[in-house]
């Protein structure tokens, strides 16, 4: 386990995109059976989504968001120093996405800009990636993006994930203050990298097959379609994700905190998680329910449903994000409340960065 504390760093803004289009999943009624469909609801918790058209990208919803909070803080693009991109489906193979991000936002060319490949629990982990980069530079304010497109991931034919997956994209805002402190734990498991896997499209599989075909476990996909083991995840996540949480909680418990803010995996798993650590449904916002399961993404998402319309109160949150890699993990933090914005609806997307073969 990897405990880690940025003394003198504060999250001073979050904000959320996600596209016009809310899907409701009764529209699978005629493809899968009404029957099938509502079992999927009720087991995910998952009714509504939002999709993205077929222009736009995960990096084009982070960048509404980014430009959303610093408009709405006053902040200039000159004042960051640092911007993170985290996501399983970038614009390009290369170069960074970070990079488009960048120039689109009109950030100084002393700004560090990279990406990192992470799903459910890239926000969790990338708290802590650019709060170290602050603590050990000059930089004082530093954005952490976080988007994904995952309905392009999966099978049309794989009812349990095109019924859970939603889209979006967030812009969260760290920033020097000797007043604030955030902390958190990280944990990784490599032996199940096979539990959450898109087999080809990179270089290792570079001769997949694009067919979909029936597999064994009755699932209709590609080698190009990601694939996960429900069984294994499912285990993971009630056994190890309440594990962390308790056991970081420590002593205090977690009493002390005024919401535990879950990567809103599906709504069974968040039952379960709930139960094992005895943190009450009421003290866990959801957002499943009209958002989907939004990778990454998920959290700010839920942070900006719950809190994004209301006056300030600073809260006492203890967040937890967790899924492929496996990896998993915890961040404690205090949030005002003001710096949380409402969730914008945007279409928006970036025309340049369509690329023809001149």
């Amino acid at each position: 386990m990897t405990k880690f504390v940025l003394d003198g760093i504060g999250i001073k803004g979050i904000s959320c995109a996600v596209p016009s289009e809310r899907f409701d999943n009764t529209a699978y009624y005629d493809k899968f059976g009404k029957e099938a469909v509502d079992n999927v609801i009720k087991m995910t918790g998952v009714r509504y989504s939002h999709r993205a058209p077929e222009e736009q990208t995960a990096s084009d919803l982070c960048f509404v968001a980014a430009r959303n909070l610093l408009e709405t803080k006053g902040i200039s693009p000159d004042e960051i120093g640092a911007v993170v991109f985290i996501s399983q489906t970038p614009d390009y193979r290369l170069p960074a996405t970070a990079c488009v991000l960048h120039q689109r936002l009109g950030l100084s060319k002393n700004c560090i800009a990279f990406d990192v490949n992470l799903g459910c629990s890239g926000w969790v982990y990338g708290v802590n990636i650019v709060g170290s980069l602050m603590k050990t530079s000059g930089i004082d304010k530093a954005l952490l993006l976080f988007g994904d497109t995952s309905i392009r991931t999966v099978s049309p034919e794989d009812r349990g994930a095109v019924m859970l997956f939603g889209e979006g994209g967030s812009a969260t805002l760290l920033a020097k203050d000797t007043n604030e402190s955030v902390k958190g734990e990280l944990m990784t498991d490599g032996d199940g990298f096979k539990s959450i896997i898109m087999p080809s499209g990179a270089y290792r599989n570079r001769n997949g097959s694009t067919e979909r075909v029936l597999h064994s476990d009755d699932i209709v996909r590609s080698d190009f379609d990601g694939h996960m083991n429900g069984t294994d995840v499912f285990s993971f996540t009630i056994t190890q994700v309440p594990k962390l949480i308790k056991n970081f909680a420590g002593e205090a418990g977690l009493d002390q905190y005024d919401a535990l803010i879950l990567h809103q995996a599906n709504l069974y798993i968040i039952q379960q998680i709930s139960r094992k650590t005895k943190v009450p449904m009421e003290k866990i916002p959801i957002s499943l329910d009209r958002y989907g399961n939004t990778s990454g993404t998920s959290i700010p998402v839920t942070l900006c449903d719950a809190y994004g319309d209301e006056s300030g109160k600073k809260r006492h949150l203890l967040m937890s994000g967790f899924g492929i890699g496996l990896s998993w993990g915890v961040v404690e933090a205090d949030i005002d409340s003001k710096d949380i914005l409402p969730i914008v609806v945007t279409d928006e997307y970036f025309d340049d960065g369509i690329i023809g073969n001149d």
